[in-house]
């Protein structure tokens, strides 16, 4: 309920209604069915259902459910018939419903029914849970059906769906062993080789290796074998820590927190639940939902397709909010100007230094016993920053560019 944001003073409803019963013998049936592909978001009748049987039996794995229609039944390579040929007048009647509920809903919904003596009763109907992807695909679709507005449609997408599509995710039909769950720091999907230490990340990943950056918990130092890992992993922290915040500014998968994993760094271990895990074997992170897995599972990289352009057009025509970014880097800016933004609203100077090549000549000015130590460390760093100006307000072509002079975080 809080979740959802229901209050508990609502309590719950409580219907009273008849029994039937799927079970009376071959003329009755029973199953549950998506008005849309809930995985694609294809407008086609997507469900399972089962002879001489009640609901349970078929959500509980009891027995193997089968295809609603003969087109699914083909897809999925199934022997079983399907209702669309076992019970034709009856799975008739189920796909005029199909069309009713959505029309009347509009919105995909997930629906349950019963088959008593070749009588078909609906017994539930609610708006459908769907992936990211179907979300946008049948929010889109149903405004070019005339069912919903384009406010609707964009209204009905979540913001972090949208966000879900933007970073590498894990192939929902592969295996995965989950060995812990962390917070979802910052969103994407990652394997790679455990490694415990920054400066071995980089040398591996200069070498083209991937890897994944375990740690306690990070600190500015861990800066460039973040940038250089595949993913972040780390035991203590929540989602404002520093190994959050620097992987979400740097894209890069996060699990934070972790807190049954622990780490030896003299051994190279990991130790989670009993298991021993050592540096190099393989290990995967979902930063979308906390997951910590062993060994490696494949990931989708992100597709930009047309429906997402077509909702975010559809977004860009009715809001009133302009929309800026963080950038300090020519590369952050070129990513932000691909997304749209109008600008930069704030280039925070001390992230210009975070690069190795940067970073000695910042601790040398830091401990200057003297103004020319300083000032001959500054003269390094000019360069390199005033280039990086000329390159972010050539990028933003004129748009505003907010610059913060130099905050420094010596505490850090």
């Amino acid at each position: 309920r809080r979740l959802h944001g229901i209050p508990a003073a609502w309590g719950t409803a409580v219907n009273v209604q008849a029994m039937v019963f799927g079970n009376m013998g071959d003329d009755c049936a029973t199953g549950v069915a998506f008005t849309r592909d809930p995985s694609t978001g294809e407008n086609i009748f997507y469900g399972e259902y089962l002879v001489n049987a009640q609901g349970e039996d078929v959500v509980a794995g009891i027995r193997t459910p089968q295809h609603l229609t003969l087109a699914g039944k083909e897809r999925n390579g199934s022997d079983l018939p399907a209702m669309e040929e076992v019970m034709p007048v009856v799975f008739g009647q189920l796909a005029e419903v199909r069309q009713i509920l959505e029309a009347h809903y509009k919105d995909m919904q997930d629906i349950e029914f019963t088959v008593q003596q070749d009588k078909l009763y609906m017994l539930q109907t609610r708006s459908g849970k769907r992936t990211s992807a179907a979300a946008i695909r049948i929010a889109v679709e149903m405004v070019k059906e005339g069912l919903i507005t384009e406010s609707d449609a964009v209204m009905r997408v979540e913001a972090g769906q949208l966000d879900q599509l933007l970073h590498p995710r894990l192939d929902p039909d592969a295996p995965r062993n989950v060995v812990s769950r962390g917070l979802p720091a910052s969103p994407g999907a990652a394997s790679g080789k455990i490694v415990l230490n920054s400066d071995l990340a980089e040398d591996l990943a200069q070498k083209g290796e991937d890897v994944i950056l375990v740690r306690i918990e990070t600190s500015p130092e861990d800066i460039p074998g973040m940038h250089a890992a595949r993913g972040i992993l780390t035991t203590r922290g929540g989602m404002t820590s520093h190994a959050a915040v620097v992987a979400r500014g740097m894209g890069r998968p996060c699990v934070a927190g972790a807190g049954d994993i622990s780490v030896d760094y003299e051994t190279g271990e990991v130790r989670v639940g009993g298991r021993t895990l050592r540096a190099g074997d393989l290990l995967t992170i979902d930063g979308a939902t906390g997951e910590v897995i062993e060994g490696e599972v494949p990931t989708i990289e992100p597709a930009m397709s047309g429906d997402f352009s077509t909702l975010m057009s559809w977004a860009d025509s009715i809001r009133r909010m302009q929309v800026r970014t963080n950038a300090e880097t020519p590369l952050d800016a070129r990513t932000a100007s691909d997304f749209g933004a109008e600008g930069i609203g704030l280039c925070r100077t001390e992230h210009m230094f975070f690069d190795p090549e940067r970073i000695v000549a910042v601790r040398r000015m830091i401990l200057a016993d003297d103004v020319t130590g300083r000032r001959e460390a500054l003269a390094e760093l000019l360069p390199f920053q005033r280039q990086d100006f000329v390159e972010l307000f050539r990028i933003m072509g004129g748009l505003p560019v907010t610059i913060r002079l130099l905050a420094p975080p010596l505490h850090e």
